[in-house]
């Protein structure tokens, strides 16, 4: 087996192995490995390194799923009926036309 480069074995795990250990897929391994490279692989190319590894996470986040929640904030008070949202703000149990509910 080949030795790893210096700039991948800084830490305390070699930066393959910490990608395996996560079992990320190839684009967040590869973003790691260039986040990680930034600066020690050759201190020229450090802006390089990271656009790459932007350019990963872009790819990543294209092809991830978003929830339903992300694409529409909760908005406080949007479809709770009044009932459920006077506990909350400290309101006693009169509706708003001053009736007991």
């Amino acid at each position: 087996m080949a030795d790893s480069p210096s700039y991948y074995t800084r830490g305390e795990i070699e930066v393959w192995d910490f990608i395996r250990d996560q079992d990320l897929n190839y684009h967040l391994g590869a973003a790691l490995k260039y986040i990680c490279r930034a600066g020690y692989k050759n201190a020229e190319t450090k802006a390089g390194d990271l656009k790459k590894a932007i350019n990963y996470i872009e790819n990543e986040l294209q092809h991830t799923p978003t929830p339903p929640t992300e694409i529409e904030p909760f908005r406080h008070g949007s479809g709770v009926p009044y009932r459920l949202r006077r506990a909350e703000w400290g309101e006693s149990s009169r509706d708003a036309t001053g009736s007991d509910s």
